[in-house]
């Protein structure tokens, strides 16, 4: 199977809000970058939690659409907080644990600009029906 052509993915809707920039989609993996501004902080000054998940959630889910050439939709998101963070460009890594015909799970980091992980996360997919007409990557 050929690699998908997606290097230049739209982003959109909340992804677009985040910021988020998809650098690289295979089917086996994703690299993608974000900028923490002080839209994303929580009221301590420091980048907001659920900025960390739905970051882990949407690198995985291009990450399994990527690999499964259809529609996916995350059915559990497990993101671990390591590190504070205030500035910089983090960076959001993807590499399969498990893809199978139902489902998938994703291993997802969040690094630093020194390649500190500053989150880590675990998203589980269902892998929806290609007949279906469901086909296509929704970020």
């Amino acid at each position: 199977m050929t690699e998908p052509d997606l290097k230049d993915l739209p982003v959109s809707g909340f992804d677009s809000l985040l910021g988020l920039r998809f650098d690289e989609v295979t089917r086996d993996g994703v690299v993608a970058r974000f900028d923490v501004t002080p839209a994303l902080h929580q009221p301590y000054g420091i980048l907001h939690g659920g900025v960390l998940c739905s970051v882990v959630e949407s690198v995985g889910s291009v990450s399994g659409a990527a690999w499964y050439g259809g529609a996916v939709v995350g059915t559990s998101n497990h993101t671990n907080f390591l590190k504070a963070v205030r500035s910089g460009t983090l960076t959001v890594t993807s590499v399969p644990i498990h893809r199978g015909k139902t489902q998938q799970l994703w291993d997802i980091n969040v690094t630093d600009e020194a390649g500190v992980l500053v989150a880590k996360g675990q998203l589980r997919l269902a892998n929806l029906d290609r007949a279906s007409g469901a086909d296509r990557i929704g970020h």
